[in-house]
């Protein structure tokens, strides 16, 4: 026997307009597949905000040529290498490299590691990128 449940909702013919060419131009196939997605996003904020081990990534973009930048970026990456999965450094130009932080943990912690990285000086831009684990998502 299926689990798929279906479920009628009243809503404002204005909303749901706007909410039909939204996900049209986003291409859902269909309103329940787009549902589905932002009831799995509300659960995700509930997960960091419960402060239960979550993941997710930290982008930043910085000038390699600012002194000691690459050394205390490293050096904040060792410690809080109990949260850093994995690390990937891209090469944008001369001057710019991106490197992306993939992290797992306490929702806190992976906050205090973004704004640590963000405060560096010659970090032009930092932004973390919060998901799951996906143990507690359907």
């Amino acid at each position: 026997m299926s689990k798929l449940v279906r479920f009628g909702v009243s809503i404002d013919r204005d909303l749901l307009l706007k909410f039909d060419r939204l996900i049209h131009q986003q291409n859902y196939q269909n309103r329940s597949e787009a549902i589905r997605d932002l009831i799995r996003e509300i659960l995700i904020k509930k997960e960091w905000f419960e402060g239960k081990e979550i993941a997710g990534a930290i982008v930043l973009v910085y000038d390699h040529h600012k002194r000691e930048l690459v050394n205390k970026l490293l050096s904040i990456q060792h410690d809080y290498g109990n949260l850093i999965v994995a690390t990937q450094h891209i090469h944008l130009n001369h001057n710019n490299c991106l490197e992306v932080i993939t992290v797992r943990g306490k929702p806190k912690e992976i906050e205090q590691l973004a704004f640590t990285i963000k405060s560096a000086k010659g970090v032009k831009h930092t932004q973390l990128v919060a998901t799951t684990t996906g143990k507690e998502i359907v």
